[in-house]
């Protein structure tokens, strides 16, 4: 990640500003954080932290990526129809 703070000299007022000032560089630590378990300086994430982290990420997902780019997405498109899809 990058020296520059997202958010220089203080911090975002509300959850949407928070995503909005996300960038992918940011994104991708965030997934790095979650995917290893710890921070870059080696501090473990809380179980409260790594829910933060996918909230953010899913959030910012949703508003900059396409659907089939998305954190979970699943492709059902060659799925076998059955009874219950309807």
């Amino acid at each position: 990640m990058s020296d520059q703070e997202p958010f220089p000299g203080e911090k975002p007022q509300s959850w949407e500003a928070l995503i909005a000032g996300m960038n992918e560089e940011i994104v991708d630590s965030l997934r790095t954080a979650v995917s290893l378990g710890k921070w870059p300086n080696g501090d473990r994430l809380s179980a409260e932290q790594t829910g933060h982290c996918l909230s953010a990420i899913i959030a910012w997902e949703a508003k900059h990526k396409a659907e089939e780019e998305r954190v979970g997405y699943i492709d059902r498109s060659k799925l076998k129809k059955s009874h219950c899809d309807d």
